[in-house]
């Protein structure tokens, strides 16, 4: 009888470089390559509509990659440990295979997964469970610690460490697969309806399409262009690395295989997505405490609250990220920040609700960049000045100069000519429908003071 192994997809829906695939490969003689569609994902409320969307490509590339391959993808729905115990039980696996996550929910998934495996009674008999480190992080979480303490507070000294850290080769695709013939699945999810209308195409063989096409064309730029709004000039891989349908071990070797100041660059923001996932991993209460409370008496106006999100704050380069986040379900980093800076700064709002509208649009929505992105804004998380208020005029003035970001995205100011188009409150009259400012910036820094206190 030919033994059996379990590799357990979750935030690694990818052929190349994927070692809990070609752990189980190299483990047993049939390999079942399973996901399942996890109740507790969906019930957390993360199964929004923009990424089961995306998640239905990742899904239909993977199986059509395994399947070229000799092999196929299993697919279950349920509680993901029933669902791995059961799939090990049918096949008599002796080993499941699972990329290691920085989340509690994930960390918790493991600690009952190796439990129920181990006790053999929903199995059938005795199974191992192995996790894999560097699988979602290009270094793992926890891999590196300063001192005295589980994690590191301040970016800089993190990334010293994680610049001289050692990653593996990237591993290449296997060239077969065998699955066991007579393992049930269910059908391929399709994608729903109620998406953004300009959300990307989800998948591995996308991912490796658009890196390469960017890392070509756009990767010795992004230093000076990564800030550029209208440019758009990043690499929009945030989706891709969020599912794993391209490894950050394998980007960040070939950026800097490539070299040059661009891709530092890139790989610097390549760091930051692994420091925040090693804060999640020894602070996982940061998905929805604050990291480091600052006392806030947040505000709670639902008419601001719902003009941030319709995009309808007075503020163009605000409401610009605000439309795009809806149209497709992404938006650019430095728009990123700015809005948020705008919720939580400017009208003092408690960052929890700006971070979970944007779990619920973002494709890339992702706990410990998310949440920690938007605590750093807000002045509770790991930012070294917690008062920063980015004025969105001045970031106007500085990333979208002439105001074609502005201008793609509120069309009723597109008939206002450069920089101007920042300030349309000094036109004759408001073009079209559009509105008023809702706050003064003045007054928005005003209210952080009086709340926080100058001297916190």
């Amino acid at each position: 009888m030919p033994s059996t192994a379990v590799a357990l997809f979750t935030s690694d829906l990818r052929l190349h470089d994927n070692p809990v695939l070609r752990a189980a490969l190299a483990e047993a003689d049939e390999v079942v390559p399973l996901f399942v569609l996890d109740d507790g994902v969906r019930s957390a409320g993360f199964a929004t509509a923009n990424r089961s969307a995306f998640l239905a490509d990742c899904l239909t590339d993977l199986d059509s990659g395994l399947r070229e391959r000799g092999g196929r993808l299993v697919l279950r729905a349920g509680d993901a440990v029933e669902q791995v115990c059961r799939v090990a039980h049918e096949t008599g696996a002796g080993q499941v295979h699972l990329a290691a996550g920085a989340s509690r929910y994930a960390v918790r998934r493991e600690e009952r997964l190796r439990t129920a495996l181990a006790g053999g009674r929903s199995t059938g008999g005795h199974c191992t469970l192995r996790v894999h480190d560097a699988v979602v992080t290009a270094v793992a979480p926890g891999a590196q610690t300063p001192a005295g303490k589980d994690h590191f507070a301040v970016f800089t000294p993190y990334f010293r460490q994680w610049e001289r850290a050692e990653t593996r080769d990237p591993l290449a695709a296997p060239r077969g697969v065998r699955v066991p013939e007579d393992i049930g699945s269910l059908p391929l999810p399709e994608r729903p309806g109620g998406i953004s209308p300009g959300l990307a195409r989800g998948g591995e063989s996308e991912a490796r399409r658009r890196f390469a096409a960017w890392e070509r064309a756009g990767l010795d730029e992004y230093a000076d262009r990564h800030d550029d709004l209208a440019g758009d000039a990043t690499s929009r891989m945030s989706p891709f690395f969020h599912f794993g349908c391209l490894s950050p071990v394998e980007a960040v070797r070939r950026a800097r295989r490539r070299g040059g100041e661009g891709a530092q660059a890139y790989v610097r923001q390549l760091a930051w997505r692994d420091f925040h996932h090693q804060v999640l991993h020894a602070r996982p209460d940061a998905a929805t405490a604050d990291y480091r409370t600052k006392g806030d008496r947040w505000r709670a106006d639902e008419k601001e609250i719902a003009a941030w999100k319709e995009g309808r704050t007075g503020y163009p380069v605000v409401d610009a990220g605000m439309r795009q986040l809806a149209h497709e379900g992404w938006m650019h980093n430095r728009a990123r920040l700015l809005t948020a800076s705008f919720l939580a700064k400017t009208l003092y709002t408690d960052w929890r609700v700006g971070a979970r509208h944007f779990l619920d649009l973002l494709v890339d929505g992702d706990v410990a960049n998310n949440q920690l992105n938007w605590q750093w804004v807000a002045g509770t998380g790991t930012d070294t000045r917690p008062n920063r208020i980015l004025n969105p005029l001045a970031q106007a003035k500085r990333f979208d100069p002439n105001g074609e970001y502005v201008r793609r995205w509120v069309p009723e100011l597109a008939g206002v000519e450069g920089p101007a188009v920042h300030r349309p409150w000094r036109q004759a009259e408001l073009p079209g429908d559009y509105p008023a400012p809702i706050v003064d910036l003045d007054e928005g820094a005003a209210r952080m003071r009086a709340a926080r206190g100058r001297d916190r």
